[in-house]
């Protein structure tokens, strides 16, 4: 049996049974993962910015340094990783990846943009979206859906 969700124009000869989605419970270790590597990036350039200051301030943001690094520098990283290795460094490690829903190839830079702003709209009504995982024959959030991705097993 073909692949039932690639295009007709696809090149794609995968079997359907032949691809194993990345289920709920191993998308939420890989966030875990990534979660520390990042927070421990951000929080020892915010150090090295500011000092210890960064850590005893109850103010929400430093200044736009505190920007850069807590906001721009992970989508950067996120987006990267993504587009060049269809993986953040927590879903290499499990062996799992993100393709495109259609080819099961490299997903495109703009699916990618849109996949991460997407996590957006799958955390406002309670993180149902990210919860869809677990329901959702093909193991896709909201997110997934939105932007036409899957994350799958390595082979």
């Amino acid at each position: 049996m073909d692949n039932i969700y690639a295009s007709p124009n696809s090149d794609v000869s995968t079997a359907e049974s032949d691809i194993t989605y990345s289920g709920f419970w191993i998308r939420v270790l890989a966030a875990l993962l990534d979660s520390i590597w990042l927070l421990l990036l951000t929080f020892t350039l915010g150090w090295m910015v500011y000092g210890a200051v960064y850590f005893e301030s109850a103010e929400f943001s430093q200044g736009t340094a505190d920007i850069f690094i807590s906001w721009v520098l992970p989508f950067a990283l996120t987006i990267m990783f993504w587009h060049f290795k269809s993986a953040t460094p927590g879903k290499m490690i499990l062996g799992i990846k993100i393709v495109d829903a259609n080819t099961l190839g490299k997903a495109s830079p703009g699916k990618l943009l849109i996949r991460y702003l997407g996590y957006y709209i799958s955390m406002l009504p309670l993180c149902l979206g990210i919860f869809w995982v677990g329901w959702d024959k093909r193991k896709q959030g909201w997110h997934d859906k939105i932007a036409g991705t899957l994350v799958i097993k390595q082979k």
